[in-house]
């Protein structure tokens, strides 16, 4: 819960760029909106800007920044909440 959320995804890096994580996104919150699910935490590390604003597309709200010490890296923590989620 600190730095792994409940949702990945990847993209070839020949593919980045054209959308394709923010649908896959997307259609991820909508499974997740079958199950009532009320809210959904997504992480991302803080230098990976594309991944950032895939999740503020979806309507992620920044609650804070984790320092994992296992890995090194300092991971954004994101809530989406699905009840209120305008895209």
């Amino acid at each position: 819960m600190k730095y792994g959320g409940l949702i990945g995804y990847s993209i070839r890096p020949s593919e980045r760029g054209k959308g394709y994580a923010t649908k896959m996104l997307q259609l991820a919150l909508k499974e997740f909106e079958k199950i009532n699910k009320e809210k959904v935490l997504i992480t991302c590390k803080d230098f990976n800007i594309p991944s950032k604003r895939v999740i503020e597309k979806n309507g992620g709200i920044y609650e804070n920044s984790y320092y994992n010490e296992e890995d090194k890296y300092t991971y954004l923590r994101y809530w989406i909440n699905l009840k209120v989620r305008v895209i």
